[in-house]
């Protein structure tokens, strides 16, 4: 093993320097009718995300729980599977690029007509897809399949303008994301999700390995502590993203194979390594830190726990697999949102308490989730924890929708 590098305490950082790649130091001329609300990618995008899952997870569980008769024409689990997957998260990626992206190369962040154009299609796949029995299938193909590509297109000329060929890798990833919704409306749902929820496992594992090391060090810069993070060149140059597509691929392909089992739990160890060298207990006393080595944390759990599922029947699949989401993607999602509106809107990064209370829920709706099956009322501790998830979005919303649809209090475009 590689012995891995400690990071000394760089000189002379200025607290508007910190956000890189998460805020935008570049000024750009913006023109002053645009709407603010479409004025950047993280506005529309990160409070409909916020807004699909506070409204549509309460429907699944009416369904669910048979208070809500359900006349769709896919099956309720499947479609609650998919907007999550390609609506919900689809939402928070495109929403976290068109911001990264301007930072990556020194661009102008996509606005105005563009960026309205890329959410209707958004919105219409969302509507497209809730309506397929009553659409013709290839209107709903061709709305939904429509999002993804049109992202792409709006980030490849930045990125190959720039030469940026370090972040050119999230182009063929959302190539692949795209690949598994279009499997979902072949028929073939369960590959097609279970595809894209480790496509979504991967860019965590990327972007995570990218901002969470880097926020922790210069966090822990300003506060006076002198050791750094550590971190392995050989799981930051592919191993954490390698060891994710390895497993789910074999999750993907053969679900209850042994050696399945074996791949997933060989990556819940990489990635514990990983996270044990970010010095998490150290971000206790910082909301916008914590909750960010909490949601890598649930990727652990969550490869884990679906690892001893290939062995265990005690252990229900779907459990799992809602660590996963619920748990890591939600949870990292939340908290990348939350300080990138701040950052990016020019607030202070200090979180609301409501949010830092959004942190809390998210993870006990997670926890509560993963561990229904395993108790004696399922039911109830399903409804439970839906309803304290839910309630995290509903915070979101509260605090981050002045946030989102107001000008920047800095005065700065974007």
């Amino acid at each position: 093993m590689n012995k891995p590098q400690i990071f000394p305490i760089p000189k002379g950082i200025e607290q508007n320097k910190l956000e890189v790649p998460l805020t935008i130091q570049k000024k750009v001329d913006r023109r002053q009718d645009e709407p603010v609300f479409f004025a950047a990618g993280f506005r529309p995008f990160f409070l409909f995300a916020a807004l699909q899952a506070a409204l549509m997870l309460p429907l699944w569980l009416a369904v669910w729980s048979g208070w809500l008769e359900s006349s769709l024409h896919w099956p309720a689990m499947v479609w609650h599977s998919h907007e999550m997957v390609f609506g919900f998260a689809g939402a928070a990626v495109g929403g976290f690029l068109l911001t990264a992206v301007p930072n990556w190369t020194g661009t102008e962040p996509v606005g105005g007509r563009p960026l309205i154009t890329l959410f209707v299609v958004w919105l219409a796949g969302r509507v497209a897809f809730t309506l397929a029995g009553w659409l013709p299938p290839v209107l709903v193909a061709a709305v939904e399949l429509a999002y993804l590509p049109l992202l792409a297109v709006l980030l490849a000329g930045p990125l190959l303008r720039a030469r940026a060929w370090h972040n050119i890798a999230f182009l063929p990833i959302l190539a692949v994301l795209w690949l598994c919704d279009l499997t979902v409306l072949m028929g073939n749902t369960l590959v097609g999700l279970h595809a894209g929820i480790g496509v979504l496992l991967v860019m965590i594992a990327v972007v995570a390995g990218r901002i969470v090391p880097s926020f922790t060090r210069n966090w822990l810069v300003l506060n006076g502590r002198p050791a750094g993070v550590r971190l392995y060149a050989w799981i930051e140059r592919g191993g954490a993203a390698g060891a994710v597509v390895v497993a789910a691929g074999a999750w993907v392909v053969a679900p209850t194979s042994t050696i399945t089992g074996i791949l997933l739990l060989a990556a819940a160890v990489l990635h514990l390594v990983r996270l044990a060298g970010w010095r998490s207990l150290d971000t206790r006393s910082e909301p916008l830190l914590w909750v960010l080595h909490l949601g890598y944390l649930w990727l652990v759990v969550g490869l884990a726990l679906l690892g001893i599922s290939t062995f265990s029947p005690l252990l229900p699949t779907p459990a799992a697999l809602h660590a996963l989401t619920a748990g890591c993607v939600a949870t990292m999602i939340l908290g990348v949102m939350s300080r990138a509106a701040l950052g990016h809107s020019g607030r202070p990064l200090t979180p609301a308490r409501l949010t830092v209370a959004a942190y809390l829920l998210v993870s006990l709706g997670a926890v509560m989730r993963v561990a229904a099956p395993l108790t004696p009322v399922p039911v109830v501790l399903t409804l439970i924890g839906g309803s304290a998830w839910t309630l995290a979005w509903v915070l979101f919303a509260i605090v981050y929708w002045p946030i989102l649809t107001r000008p920047r209090i800095d005065g700065r475009p974007g």
